[in-house]
């Protein structure tokens, strides 16, 4: 038996151990299958060739312990999956909205795909785990398992009864090479579906072009990738201060001087004196539906300024949530999707900007960093093109076509008449579209003593951007008619930066004397005695951030009226 392979191994030790009766191989089998399944098949035609079990028993045998096997799998993802994605590490990766999108694209493929998977060595455990943690219809993923335990197993013992156990070779090498066959096979479909088939038609070209531009135009990478080297900087200054969270005390008006989850509401109440402010009221709205819109149509008549209002997240960030009411249905509807602490705010018409201010404590007046004017993009129609065909055409919409067409959706077959601008944006957010361009030569000292002054109005405040309007450029430099829409805290950035065309490494340089500042302020803040706010609070705010915003986007998916 030296020169025994594994087959004959295995085929030789069960009836050794088993005493050779049919009924304690067959047992033998079905739990050798929870240790390797194929084996454990080329072992079983082995005993059929040897006339030591007949082919049904050996094959039933096999196939019980398999099935029983993937199901023990799908439990474990089901029982177990869940709970670890939502703890650390696992929970700062997997989102629950994406496990939730998961789960219902595995509701409708998953069965075929845990039946092809048995054909795929390699990728049969994660997939059955993932079944589970999906919470896929476990009785459909079962018919699909039984099913596919049925083509399967009986296949692989004839084959090896048939050849001897030298079947064994092959599925060896099938093993070494079907998996990435098959990603290769999937990668390669994926590359026609979204790139070859696209390209023959003018709407498909200009998607990929829409897509090229934000691959290859940093202003539109991913907030995660372009910070990289922010988050780097951070950590560096944070051990250079033998402080990580020293930046916290730049703000000490603000919680956590507005890293995270700060309140609009409780901020814009510290300008209130300063009239600055357009009129806002905070809503606290109920489950109910109905008496949601009761109140926010009772909140507007409080406010009395009429419509169009602002309705957004009393705590949110880049603009999520944020919608220009024009029409009282809009304001219905806005009430019924709206998150639970909501604000309604008067709409201030105007020109906007984005200005951010610095003060160190010992100063004795603050100065502008940054001054970012906001161009809304839009389209104007030719009166034969329709409204999606005008986006894909712009040289500057096309870059967030995806945005662009996912918010137009039901106007996307409109023809505008001929002349006619349809705006695509109202909200003054990059990620929602808006163009931003450097605004640094606007500066003026009447703006900058009227921007400290309201600084000044929020108790604690050194460090962060005020959005603004003002009726017209000329009066924005002479510092008149400002309103405060906004007052973002330490994680705002100046966002000249992102105006088309700019430096990439510019960019990182204007964040990284942002930061620079940030640390500085603090500590001259808590060298007068301000506390900073520890790692371990900063994390836990991260992580009921990530919370919040995952049962934002699945009350919006999930909810027919939303």
């Amino acid at each position: 038996m030296s020169g025994a392979g594994p087959v004959e191994q295995a085929a030789a030790a069960l009836p050794a151990a088993l005493g050779g009766a049919p009924l304690g191989l067959a047992v033998g089998l079905a739990l050798a299958t929870l240790v390797s399944e194929d084996l454990t098949c080329v072992a079983a035609g082995v005993l059929v060739a040897q006339g030591r079990l007949g082919f049904a028993t050996a094959t039933l045998a096999c196939l019980v312990g398999i099935f029983v096997g993937d199901l023990l799998l799908v439990a474990a993802g089901r029982w177990l999956g869940r709970t670890a994605l939502a703890r650390a590490p696992l929970a700062w990766f997997v989102s629950p909205h994406r496990v939730e999108r998961g789960a219902r694209w595995f509701a409708k493929r998953g069965p075929a795909v845990v039946l092809l998977s048995r054909f795929v060595p390699g990728s049969r455990l994660p997939l059955f785990v993932a079944a589970g943690v999906l919470r896929a219809p476990f009785f459909r993923i079962a018919a699909a398992l039984l099913l596919a335990g049925g083509l399967w197993t009986p296949l692989l013992v004839g084959l090896s009864a048939a050849t001897g156990g030298a079947v064994l070779d092959r599925l060896e090498r099938l093993e070494a090479w079907a998996l990435p066959a098959a990603a290769a096979a999937a990668l390669a479909a994926v590359l026609v579906v979204r790139l070859l088939v696209p390209a023959f038609t003018w709407r498909g070209r200009r998607l990929l072009l829409s897509r090229w531009r934000r691959l290859t135009r940093w202003e539109f990478w991913p907030l995660a990738l372009f910070n990289l080297p922010v988050v780097v900087h951070v950590l560096a200054l944070g051990l250079r201060h033998r402080h990580l969270t020293l930046f916290t005390a730049a703000n000490p008006g603000i919680p956590a001087g507005g890293f995270v989850l700060e309140s609009k509401s409780a901020i814009l109440s510290g300008l209130a004196g300063t009239g600055r402010v357009p009129r806002f009221v905070r809503l606290s709205l109920p489950e109910d539906e109905d008496e949601r819109v009761a109140l926010a149509r009772r909140a507007a008549g409080e406010l009395g300024c009429g419509l169009p209002l602002v309705g957004k997240p009393d705590v949110g960030e880049r603009g999520e949530g944020v919608t220009v009411l024009r029409s009282a249905a809009a304001l219905d509807a806005w009430a019924r999707a709206a998150d639970p602490e909501s604000i309604l705010q008067a709409y201030a018409p105007g020109e906007e900007f984005g200005v951010f201010y610095v003060r160190r404590p010992s100063e004795p007046a603050g100065r502008i960093f940054s001054i970012t004017c906001k161009a809304f993009p839009g389209v104007t129609g030719d009166g034969r093109s329709t409204l999606e065909r005008l986006i894909l055409a712009d040289e500057r919409a096309v870059c967030q076509a995806p945005i662009h067409l996912e918010r137009l959706a039901d106007r996307l077959d409109e023809v505008p008449p001929a002349g006619v601008r349809v705006p695509l944006v109202e909200v003054g957010n990059h990620c929602r579209g808006t163009e931003f361009r450097d605004g640094r030569a606007l500066a003026t000292p009447e703006l900058e003593r009227r921007i400290d002054e309201i600084a000044r109005a929020l108790d604690g405040f050194y460090f962060g951007r005020f959005d603004l309007r003002a009726p017209s450029v000329e009066e924005f430099r002479a510092g008149h008619g400002l309103a405060v829409l906004e007052v973002n805290g330490v994680t705002s950035e100046a966002t000249h930066i992102y105006e088309p065309g700019a430096s990439l490494l510019a960019a990182w340089r204007t964040l990284r004397v942002q930061w620079r500042l940030a640390f500085e302020i603090g500590a001259e803040n808590v060298a007068r005695g301000v506390r900073t706010t520890p790692a371990r609070d900063l994390l836990a705010l991260l992580g009921e951030r990530r919370r919040r915003r995952s049962a934002r986007i699945l009350s919006r998916t999930e909810s027919p009226t939303r």
